[in-house]
């Protein structure tokens, strides 16, 4: 009864899933793996701290945004199918 908008509202998870992991092979998120695993032998380097780029924040912004847009959809679904239950 119930199940197109679940289907609908997991296909929708799985096409924004397809697309974050997309953008992260395109952005250079996985390079370097062979590094990765002695990064915890290594000693704390001194540097000093990064300030975040204007793109940084609007990727941060995005994200939040996305987040609580998968938010409201869960709750609008949940409502939809509390509101038309019998």
């Amino acid at each position: 009864m119930y199940y197109p908008y679940f289907i609908t509202y997991m296909l929708a998870g799985f096409v924004i899933s397809v697309g974050v992991f997309i953008w992260a092979l395109n952005n250079g998120q996985f390079k370097e793996q062979q590094r990765a695993r002695f990064l915890p032998l290594e000693g704390e380097l001194e540097t000093q701290p990064v300030r975040g780029s204007r793109m940084g924040r609007l990727e941060t912004y995005a994200l939040f945004s996305l987040a609580c847009c998968g938010l409201l959809a869960s709750a609008a679904v949940l409502a939809f199918a509390l509101w038309r239950a019998p």
